[in-house]
C-alpha cells in the first residue's frame, strides 16, 4: 500500500531546544492514524511541520511521493492536504452555508473568478448542500456560524476541511471540550467523512483513539517510541510506562 504521508528523519529545533528528534513515520493511503503522547511531546509541532506552518530543521516530508517540505501551507493544501486546529477556526459572521461554500469554490476550479455570481453557480450550491447534509448541519445552513454550539462549530470546521477537496485530513484534538454524547456524535461524523480518505489525528481521549484509529503512533519527547495497531499499542509495555498507564487496560 502506498504512503499518503511519509516523514523521513524529521527534526525541529527552536533555538538550541530540539522539539522533534528524528521522526520517521509512514501513513498508508486510506488509513486512519492517531498520534498520541503526553503534553509537550511535540504533537502539535509535528502537525505544523507536516502542514508547512513551521519549516523543518532537518529531514523531509512527502505527500504521495512528492516532497512538500519547504512549501507554503496554501501550496500543500492545494496538493490535497487540509487540517483543523485545536481552537475552532471558522468565519463566525458568515452563515454556515457560506463557510462551506468558500471551500467548495476553490475545489471546483473557480479560484479568483470575480465575474461569476456565486449564488447562480449550480455545481457549487449542490456540493455545498451535500457537505452540509454529510455533517448534519443542513437545518442550520442560514444562521451565522458564530451562534452554533461548540460541537456544531467543530462539525462545521470538519466540513470546511473536506470542502476544499482534500483527501488527506489532519484533525488536531477534534473532540476536545465535548461531552460524552457530543464525542460519540463526533466519532461517527469523523468516521463517515473520512471514509476513503486518509486521516491523521492528534487526540488525548483514548476512547476516541481506540475507536477510530487503524494505526497509532506514540510520540514522547519528540521521538516515536512505538507504532502499530490499537491492540499492539495497548499491549506495549514501553507505551504503558511512558503514557497510557491504566488507560490501556
Amino acid at each position: 500500500m502506498s504512503a499518503a504521508i511519509e516523514l523521513r528523519d524529521v527534526r525541529k529545533n527552536f533555538g538550541p531546544t530540539e522539539i522533534i528528534r528524528g521522526v520517521n513515520l509512514s501513513i498508508a493511503d486510506g488509513e486512519r492514524h492517531a498520534v498520541i503522547g503526553p503534553n509537550g511531546a511535540g504533537k502539535s509541532t509535528l502537525f505544523n511541520l507536516i502542514t508547512g506552518k513551521y519549516s523543518l530543521s532537518g529531514g523531509e516530508i512527502s505527500l504521495r511521493d512528492e516532497v512538500v517540505s519547504g512549501l507554503a501551507p496554501f501550496q500543500i493544501n492545494r496538493k490535497g492536504l487540509s487540517r483543523s486546529f485545536q481552537v475552532t477556526n471558522i468565519f463566525p459572521r458568515m452563515s454556515v452555508y457560506e463557510n462551506i461554500r468558500c471551500g467548495v469554490l476553490w475545489s471546483l476550479g473557480y479560484k479568483y473568478s470575480f465575474w461569476h455570481i456565486v449564488d447562480n453557480l449550480k455545481d457549487v450550491n449542490e456540493r455545498t448542500a451535500e457537505i452540509l447534509e454529510e455533517i448534519g448541519l443542513q437545518a442550520r445552513a442560514q444562521i451565522p456560524a458564530g451562534v452554533l454550539t461548540y460541537a456544531e462549530q467543530r462539525a462545521l470546521e470538519i466540513g470546511i476541511t473536506i470542502a476544499g477537496g482534500a483527501n488527506v485530513i489532519l484533525l488536531d484534538e477534534p473532540t476536545a471540550g465535548m461531552s460524552h454524547s457530543e464525542t460519540d456524535q463526533a466519532i461517527a461524523l469523523i468516521r463517515k467523512v473520512t471514509e476513503g480518505r486518509t486521516l491523521v489525528m492528534v487526540e488525548h481521549d483514548m476512547g476516541v483513539v481506540f475507536g477510530l484509529a487503524d494505526k497509532i503512533s506514540v510520540l514522547v519527547y519528540g521521538e516515536i517510541i512505538a507504532s502499530g495497531t490499537p491492540e499492539e499499542i495497548k499491549g506495549n509495555a514501553a507505551v504503558k510506562e511512558a503514557y497510557l498507564g491504566e488507560e490501556a487496560e
